[in-house]
């Protein structure tokens, strides 16, 4: 291997190695990749046939990228990998801050050494993996944080005036030269900044404290930016806008599939809980469905968006949820419930912008309607429509389970109920067991009894059932019974609960 053998610039010419820019480079392994019909950013679902193409064509024509999307579109994730497409190793002057090409070396250093040296000077290697530098823009970002500064000290030492280009300390893009540097969030940086950003990428010059050097730095450069941010917090200047040629619009996932396999891929879920906790398919799809419940509710904010983090954080504390009850029952196994879906609330709360009217109803009510829609979103597909079954000729499916709670029952199901007295409270309402059995027959044990109170929470969106949350699950009775028989100090109850 070349990184191994080559340590002088006289080694590294006999080898015939030809250096490339960082674009030309890039290009050169994706067009590779798209010819041995490699996959290329692993890890990124849903963007098959969106977002990736667009990214592939931007680099295979050279651009500077700004991917444009809300929070949680994977857009930074999306600039790391772009790392897998530089060569493994390159070679640069030893020493050299900015890790200068020695076919092309443009810092003084390194002519300076190869000066001193010739074909002697000394080559290390850099890995690909080093190759990249990723910025946070914040409002107090500086132009010697991003391009560099005098450095006194230095000048000092090494008796030098502030003439001479030894004098500066680079900043970090000039430390990013042959690699990818990436700029987050970039509306946020100062107009002054960008602008300094934009003569560094047009006219290949560094100024700095009226100290102008002209130094073709060589960077692929990647900006990432949320629509909210340009009216909320800045703006991009249109001169740099201008020369970042391709912008790449992000997405979230378009189907539950896809929105599924991102938090499978992305939720931290321990050996263990793998072990003794079961999720069954349903109660995957719910968690998923929250989300899109979320992305077209009127009292979330949609410019601010809904992360593929809530649906992630919300997985993880289903599956801790149920866990908790296994532990303190001391039960070696257990499935999730639809009852453990109290536990997702801090989850949703966490990662939602509420508008106007979402404040009102305060942040936990909203997560437990966002909760209630995606039921009756999914539940049709399991099951008939109540409405309909309602008004049909024929015999309604759910007459007795209704008629059970019409007669006073009521069935209150906590999330730390054991196994044995989760199992006792279902199969107590008349006609749940036998309508699960009729549209589901060959369902293991556990599924049987999520569907049976799955049925409950269904019947209770579409109104045939009252559904009360209670501090660690959920309580079920009579529609009518609950509307004329709510004291007034229960009122009070609810919204100071609310």
């Amino acid at each position: 291997m070349d990184h191994i053998t080559i340590k002088t610039l006289g080694q590294l010419k006999a080898s015939n190695y030809k250096s490339l820019a960082v674009k030309d480079e890039l290009r050169k392994n994706l067009i590779s990749q798209l010819q041995s019909n490699e996959a290329g950013f692993e890890g990124i679902l849903g963007y098959d046939e969106t977002v990736i193409p667009e990214l592939q064509t931007a680099i295979l024509s050279r651009h500077n990228i700004l991917l444009l999307g809300l929070r949680g579109q994977a857009k930074t994730r999306i600039a790391r990998l772009m790392v897998n497409l530089l060569d493994e190793y390159i070679p640069y002057v030893a020493g050299s801050e900015i890790f200068d090409d020695p076919l092309n070396p443009i810092s003084w250093y390194a002519k300076h050494e190869m000066s001193l040296h010739g074909d002697d000077t000394p080559i290390s290697w850099q890995h690909r993996s080093e190759r990249y530098t990723e910025k946070l823009a914040t409002p107090d970002v500086t132009v010697a944080d991003l391009i560099g500064d005098v450095d006194p000290i230095k000048a000092a030492t090494l008796k030098l005036t502030y003439n001479d280009e030894r004098v500066i300390h680079f900043g970090l893009i000039p430390r990013a030269h042959r690699s990818i540097f990436v700029i987050n969030e970039l509306p946020d940086l100062q107009a002054r900044i960008q602008v300094a950003l934009f003569n560094m990428l047009q006219e290949k010059d560094i100024q700095i404290r009226g100290f102008k050097l002209r130094l073709p730095l060589d960077v692929q450069f990647v900006f990432t930016a949320n629509p909210e941010d340009y009216t909320n917090r800045g703006s991009i200047v249109t001169p740099l806008k201008d020369r970042i040629e391709s912008q790449i619009l992000t997405h979230y996932p378009k189907t539950i599939a896809i929105s599924r396999e991102i938090t499978a891929q992305e939720a931290k879920i321990t050996v263990e809980q793998k072990e003794t906790v079961e999720a069954d398919g349903l109660i995957k799809d719910l968690v998923e469905q929250v989300a899109f419940e979320a992305r077209k509710s009127e009292f979330i904010d949609q410019k601010s968006g809904v992360s593929a983090r809530l649906t992630i954080s919300a997985y993880e504390n289903l599956i801790s949820t149920a866990e908790r009850r296994m532990l303190i029952n001391k039960e070696k196994n257990t499935f999730v419930r639809l009852s453990d879906l109290v536990g997702i609330t801090p989850a949703i709360t966490g990662k939602i912008e509420l508008v106007y009217e979402g404040e009102l109803e305060g942040p936990a009510k909203v997560a437990h309607t966002l909760i209630g829609k995606a039921i009756k979103s999914l539940f049709n597909r399991y099951f008939p429509d109540p409405e309909k079954a309602k008004k049909s000729k024929s015999a309604n499916p759910y007459f007795r389970i209704t008629e059970w709670f019409t007669e006073g029952n009521t069935l209150d199901i906590s999330d730390q109920l054991t196994l044995a007295k989760y199992k006792k409270e279902l199969m107590q309402v008349d006609g749940l067991s036998e309508l699960v059995k009729q549209f589901h027959p060959k369902l293991s044990a556990n599924q049987s009894l999520l569907m049976m109170e799955f049925t409950l929470h269904g019947l209770a969106e579409y109104s045939q059932l009252n559904k009360k949350y209670l501090l660690s699950g959920f309580g079920f009775s009579d529609m009518f019974d609950s509307l004329f028989n709510t004291s007034p100090d229960e009122e009070e109850d609810d919204m100071d609960f609310r």
